[in-house]
């Protein structure tokens, strides 16, 4: 096993003609409420924040941001200096403009957007705790369903990559279409799905024989393939799709192209303020490099500086890196498949 220290890493572009990137599914208005009074509790298993009832507490901080997986990874993508468009349907309410606006400052096109009053954008309340642990109050919002209605999918034509993810009540089905259109145009889809998605494992095996990249974690991994440890389920995972990534929480992550395995701890022991976008920051930052042409461990320095910068900052945007930032070593173990 060869082992590699990963030098001050900056962004090299790979090819001359900078990919296009699509993403799709829902994206929401989110509050974020900070309170020394949101201190964690375990009982039993689990660990609880007590909201009393009847009583007023305190709140320390309020940070308005947007977020959603398309919506987090989109922000990654145009950061790095990439042509991204997003695609989804949104209403006329406040959450739906704001959605729009914070994309419109990144950089991200938002001409794919159906907008119409019968929908309405989704909303989260995000209570988070002492120790950068949340808790979240989810309103879903109306938007189009299964069948995909009012989005224009025969647009993934003009795209390199699509990432499809947290599609709200159109679920498996709708996945199922957007793949199979990708496939159709030729363009190439990286998928981290989401718990409706993962609920059915069958069905979304099948539609990963489409799927170019996986990125999911140990226990999402587990429900798709047999396996214990890590480098059981990235090998079984290749046996699904080209690429496979699987994190591991404060174990760090593995990942393998078919031709090498790349494991790598933490990027680095930050504070953590916040873990909300965490893991759309890895996955968006490995697309934004692997999509270049970046090799799979360099890919995997990137993510994981990403996602490490993100939860150092309150939102799942606000950590985001920006195209040219240098990074420092990193350690990380490669070996053949």
């Amino acid at each position: 096993m060869d082992t590699y220290s990963h030098k001050c890493y900056t962004r090299i572009i790979m090819t001359n003609q900078k990919p296009k990137i699509l993403t799709i599914g829902k994206t929401v208005q989110d509050v974020f409420l900070t309170s020394d009074e949101f201190d964690p509790h375990t009982e039993g298993d689990m660990v609880y924040t007590h909201l009393p009832l009847g009583i007023k507490m305190e709140v320390s901080g309020v940070t308005f941001d947007t977020g959603g997986n398309p919506g987090n990874v989109a922000a990654t993508l145009a950061r790095q200096g990439l042509e991204v468009d997003y695609m989804w349907t949104l209403g006329d309410d406040p959450a739906s403009e704001t959605i729009v606006r914070v994309l419109d400052q990144e950089g991200v096109s938002t001409r794919l957007v159906t907008h119409d009053p019968k929908y309405q954008a989704g909303y989260s309340t995000i209570l988070i705790a002492t120790n950068g642990e949340r808790t979240i109050l989810n309103h879903r919002g109306i938007s189009t369903g299964p069948d995909g209605k009012d989005l224009d999918l025969d647009a993934m034509g003009d795209f390199d990559w699509v990432y499809p993810s947290s599609l709200a009540l159109g679920g498996l089905e709708l996945l199922d279409k957007i793949v199979a259109k990708a496939k159709s145009v030729g363009t190439k889809v990286m998928l981290n799905p989401a718990g409706p998605e993962l609920a059915e494992p069958s069905k979304l095996k099948a539609i990963l024989e489409d799927v170019d990249i996986l990125c999911v974690n140990k226990e999402e991994m587990q429900k798709l393939v047999e396996g214990e440890s890590m480098e059981e389920l990235v090998r079984h995972g290749l046996n699904l799709v080209p690429v496979v990534i699987v994190s591991d929480g404060p174990n760090g992550v593995m990942a393998s192209d078919g031709k090498t395995i790349v494991s790598a701890g933490m990027y680095e022991d930050v504070k953590v303020v916040d873990r909300t976008g965490a893991g759309d920051a890895f996955a968006s930052g490995f697309l934004s490099q692997w999509a270049q042409g970046a090799s799979l461990k360099d890919s995997i320095v990137f993510g994981s500086a990403n996602s490490t910068s993100v939860v150092t900052r309150i939102g799942a945007k606000t950590g985001i890196l920006r195209q040219g930032v240098k990074l420092h070593d990193m350690p990380l173990t490669e070996k053949p498949v």
